[in-house]
């Protein structure tokens, strides 16, 4: 019995295990479909997917190639418009070209038959002239040899004496740059003589005792004399500057009193100036006095007097007033007598031509409308007041000119003109200078087309730019002989002024 309850639970085991792995294997069965469905499933999607993609992809490539072929079409159809527009113009340019070779052909032809004419007429000429002349072709030919050589020999002989002036020319040039060099080196001491005075000291301690204790003498003095004391590392001198010459003087003479004293003090200062300004004053008298005196002038009032004497300490162009007021006053008498005119009232006007430069430091306005009114003041004769208004009437630079209007007042501007132009009267060259420069660059300048000018040598020369986009070769030429015809016709000069004519043309790049 046992055995049987074994062997039948033996049988429900196994029929319980065979159960429970059918079961077993069934879940498992219908889970692997499911996952097998559903990778399926999955692999469905991904495969629309990827068509999807692959068309897009396939559109889009598509249609880019559709651009590059319509692009490339569209280049196609400009090259072909291009290729057709060059041949069309090779074709003009072949048929120009054709026509042109014809042309040239054809004049070619015309040429060979009008040299040919020459040489015919040439023959018929020699032939013509040979029995004109009565002479061969030998015989002209010697006499045309001979007639050159004489041509060639006078033009040798024209340029030897030109080379000759031009040698003397330049000898002169150069002489007058050694002139002016030393001129240009000695200016600065010209000016030191006439606008300063060296006073000489006894010993370097006087330097001392003029800028006295923290400068106050030297200020004093500057102050009460009006010019100015340079000391410097020079040698027992002091220098004295200022522009007015009797002020310059009188501080002279004061400085040497000091010296002399050896007391150098304000007040002491105030003393010596006043005794200096005492004499200076009485120096002027002199020099008025005997102005009037070896002229033989004996109404004028001795304030006038005072003013003439002031003349003596003002220069002009290096030229002293007074002495040429003096050498006026007796050329204008001798010229009076010779013209019948007022011999006493023309070395009046001469004299006194000038003396608004007595006044001219202190006062305002030109030296001739002080010397008017100052002859207005003293009541003197109206031909004298005309000679004073009247002897710069083309150059006052107060813009009265007033024209002469005597006989007297004429000869007193013809006596000025006479001394101031005395060779060694005046210092003036350098002004003429300038102004012949300047005339000579202004007449070069109003030309049409001229760029800049440049006088040299002098003003024997005239370097004169064009400007090349305006003046040609040949205008160049007519203009350099334009210029040369207006500076004969306008200016007054010695010798001859060469006129050069530049015209330059400069043309820049770079290379990187």
């Amino acid at each position: 019995m046992i055995i049987v309850y074994i062997l039948i639970g033996l049988v429900v085991g196994v029929a319980a295990g065979y159960w429970y792995r059918q079961s077993q294997a069934s879940k498992n069965i219908g889970s692997a479909e499911a996952r097998a469905e559903k990778i399926l499933e999955d692999a469905k999607n991904r495969e629309k997917e990827l068509l999807l993609e692959a068309k897009s992809r396939s559109l889009e490539i598509i249609d880019q190639a559709k651009k590059q072929e319509s692009e490339f079409r569209a280049q196609i159809v400009r090259f072909e418009e291009r290729i057709d527009r060059k041949e069309k113009e090779l074709d003009i340019k072949s048929n120009t070209l054709d026509k042109q070779k014809a042309e040239i052909e054809a004049k070619g032809e015309q040429i060979k038959l009008i040299q040919e004419e020459i040489k015919e007429l040439k023959v018929k000429q020699l032939t013509n002239l040979e029995k004109i002349a009565g002479m061969t072709r030998e015989q002209a030919s010697q006499v045309l040899l001979e007639s050159a050589e004489k041509m060639v020999k006078e033009e040798m002989v024209g340029l030897h004496r030109k080379l000759l002036a031009q040698t003397h020319e330049d000898a002169e040039r150069d002489a007058r740059n050694i002139v002016a060099q030393a001129i240009e080196r000695v200016a600065s001491e010209v000016t030191a003589e006439v606008t300063t005075t060296t006073v000489q000291i006894p010993s370097e301690e006087m330097k001392g005792r003029i800028i006295g204790k923290e400068g106050r003498n030297i200020r004093a003095f500057e102050q009460m004399m009006g010019v100015e004391i340079l000391i410097d590392d020079s040698p027992d001198t002091v220098v004295i500057s200022g522009f007015n010459s009797i002020r310059r003087h009188i501080a002279k003479n004061t400085l040497e009193k000091l010296l002399a004293d050896g007391r150098i003090h304000p007040a002491r200062i105030e003393e010596a100036y006043e005794k200096s300004k005492a004499e200076i004053n009485e120096q002027i008298k002199q020099a008025g006095e005997q102005a009037v005196y070896e002229l033989g002038i004996t109404n004028f009032p001795p304030k006038l007097v005072h003013l003439i004497g002031r003349l003596l300490f003002r220069t002009s162009y290096g030229q002293n007033i007074l002495r040429h007021s003096v050498e006026m006053a007796k050329l204008g008498a001798l010229m009076a007598e010779e013209l019948g005119a007022d011999v006493a009232i023309t070395k009046q006007g001469a004299l006194l031509h000038d003396i608004g430069k007595a006044l001219d430091q202190d006062l305002e306005g030109s030296h001739v409308d002080l010397g008017v009114k100052i002859a207005e003041k003293f009541n003197l004769d109206k031909r004298i007041v005309e000679a004073i208004a009247s002897h710069h009437a083309d150059t006052d630079v107060s813009g009265k000119a007033v024209a002469a209007q005597s006989v007297e007042a004429i000869i007193v501007d013809a006596c000025d003109n006479i001394s101031g132009a005395r060779p060694g009267a005046r210092k003036d060259s350098l002004e003429n200078y300038l102004k012949r420069l300047g005339d000579l660059e202004a007449i070069a300048n109003s030309f049409e087309g001229v760029e800049k000018t440049y006088a040299i040598q002098g003003g024997r020369e005239i370097r004169v730019f064009v400007t090349p986009s305006k003046l040609d070769d040949l205008a160049c030429q007519k203009l350099a002989r334009d210029i040369a015809n207006r500076l004969e016709t306008e200016l007054k000069f010695p010798g001859e002024i060469k006129v050069h004519v530049i015209r330059e043309t400069r043309v820049i790049e770079y290379a990187r």
